[in-house]
């Protein structure tokens, strides 16, 4: 089967077992809807590196890369296994820079993979490697990235973009339930959530020019640049995307969620 490529956003690492969110009940249902997927590559906004990397740990260590939350959000592990073979495979896929990628056989999975597919694929039996993202080099890069990856989506295997649909964590209230968007972001959700359904691939590309209030809503752009992983890696390139979530949270999240099949 060919199997869809996904973009979350993974909201704070206490999504993990805040069932007052709506976004912990989405991600305990996408995983049925979705399938089992053979292994998971999973591109996450919280690994930037220089070139791209991908991990190949045959036991990846649940990293907990957040400091100042509740007690039992460390006592948490996603003990999925790696792949050290797809690893490999992976590897020779990806583009390089500078004639350069590399593995990192030490590094396990951070809380933008871990959190999301806890939810997702809480039994941790299905292989997870993950893939950095390179935030200097922009949307067209990862872009590529995906586009390299797609071949994969004919294997059963899930390619997972993590990072969040709009991200100022400035503005963020670390509340439970649905919140009421500021006006900026509300006008940032709707143009991506039109951008990716009527597949609008030079927007999304050129989102800093064409997206309302870009900076207000990514101040950073490494929570933004995972989408186009997935975005890339459909095989023909004018498929639209469909919508698997539209909520805010935190007081200024989108928390949207997105699909390519």
């Amino acid at each position: 089967m060919t199997f869809p490529a996904v973009f979350v956003s993974h909201g704070a690492p206490t999504l993990a077992l805040d069932s007052d969110e709506a976004t912990y009940h989405f991600l305990r249902g996408i995983g049925a809807t979705l399938g089992r997927p053979r292994a998971i590559v999973c591109i996450s906004a919280h690994w930037e590196a220089r070139v791209p990397t991908v991990t190949s740990a045959a036991t990846p260590a649940t990293i907990h890369d957040f400091y100042g939350f509740p007690a039992p959000l460390y006592a948490l592990r996603y003990n999925a296994p790696g792949d050290p073979e797809l690893a490999q495979r992976v590897l020779s896929m990806l583009p390089t820079v500078h004639g350069e990628r590399a593995i990192d056989p030490v590094r396990g999975l951070d809380h933008g993979a871990w959190v999301p597919l806890s939810l997702m694929y809480p039994a941790a039996d299905i292989p997870v490697l993950q893939v950095s993202v390179q935030t200097a080099l922009g949307a067209e890069h990862q872009l590529e990235v995906g586009r390299a990856l797609a071949p994969l989506r004919e294997e059963g295997i899930l390619i997972l973009g993590s990072g969040g649909a709009t991200h100022d964590l400035r503005r963020a209230q670390f509340v439970h339930g649905e919140s009421v968007p500021p006006s900026d972001v509300a006008a940032f959700e709707a143009w991506l959530v039109d951008a990716v359904t009527l597949n609008r691939r030079l927007d999304l590309l050129d989102w800093r020019e064409r997206a309302p209030f870009p900076d207000q809503n990514h101040p950073t752009h490494e929570h933004f640049l995972p989408l186009f992983v997935p975005l890339g890696a459909t095989a023909s390139g004018d498929s639209p995307g469909r919508v698997l979530q539209r909520t805010f949270a935190y007081g200024a999240l989108s928390m949207a969620a997105f699909a390519w099949d």
